[in-house]
């Protein structure tokens, strides 16, 4: 599973929202959510029926990509985000992102994700499109994490902190609270602060984040910033191994055989009824 300053690229990006707010209303709208545009250089769109909507569009494209017609599948995608349609520029943007069905252009995909945070950054957190815009802003905090070679973006960790907050604190996602998390740890040179670490991960966790509830399993079992609490810590470290998928979750694993070693039997015990605890929630 598993952005407003013109950069040269052309695309406007904005997001004025302070790291510095306090940590209340995590998961609540905030106050004032900024607004955005952008200028994106996209490849001309030319769709198969004119007279088709951007919901039309979009649904031909999936449906063509459903039958493994890519070529065609694009051209209606690319006509439906091109006059505005979210979930058409988010999934183009995944395509390029991952090389699926097309070349891998990260260029491409930023410019998609950034028009989508550009165009939709208040959407409102209960519509349907938000977990298309929330996860373009996670993107775009990704790409200024590392930047993109041969490309002026250039790696930004606070610009991607203050997106991956925007996606936290409004929309409530939970990758983006994880990423947070991470940077509270010290991550990308970040100043440490293991409190605030906690409560993201607090929040990311109950969500199914798998890697914020390893994290926080871990933190729990060694007592690292926090109070010692090795049976939670074991519950939280077995959830996240059992979503854990590919060589990037491999921490997770290794985490997991080393604190289930170390617990004692009613450690582990009591972490298997936490488990089932938290399986009957999720019913």
């Amino acid at each position: 599973m598993r952005i407003s300053d013109l950069t040269r690229s052309g695309v406007l990006l904005a997001v004025a929202l302070a790291g510095s707010a306090p940590l209340l209303a995590l998961d609540a709208k905030p106050e004032a959510v900024p607004s955005a545009s952008a200028s994106v250089t996209a490849k001309p769109a030319v769709p198969a029926k004119i007279a088709q909507t951007p919901l039309q569009a979009f649904r031909a494209g999936t449906e063509l990509l459903k039958s493994g017609d890519t070529d065609k599948a694009v051209t209606e995608l690319r006509y439906a985000a091109e006059q505005g349609h979210p979930v058409a520029q988010w999934k183009l943007g995944r395509m390029y992102a991952e090389g699926d069905g097309v070349k891998r252009d990260h260029m491409q995909a930023f410019q998609y994700f950034s028009r989508i945070a550009s165009e939709h950054a208040e959407a409102a957190p209960w519509s349907q499109q938000a977990r298309f815009v929330s996860n373009a802003y996670v993107s775009l905090g990704a790409y200024y994490l590392t930047g993109i070679p041969n490309s002026n973006v250039q790696t930004d960790h606070e610009r991607a902190r203050r997106l991956f907050f925007h996606a936290a604190s409004y929309f409530g996602d939970a990758d983006a609270q994880y990423q947070l998390a991470r940077m509270s740890l010290g991550a990308e040179g970040a100043p440490k602060d293991v409190r605030q670490a906690v409560r993201w991960l607090n929040l990311a966790a109950p969500k199914g984040q798998h890697q914020a509830q390893a994290l926080l399993g871990r933190m729990l079992f060694r007592g690292e910033g926090i109070p010692r609490d090795r049976s939670r810590g074991l519950m939280w470290l077995t959830v996240g191994r059992d979503a854990a998928a590919g060589p990037e979750d491999n921490w997770i694993v290794q985490a997991y055989d080393d604190a289930y070693a170390r617990a004692s039997e009613a450690e582990r015990m009591q972490a298997d009824g936490l488990i089932q605890d938290w399986m009957k929630q999720q019913r």
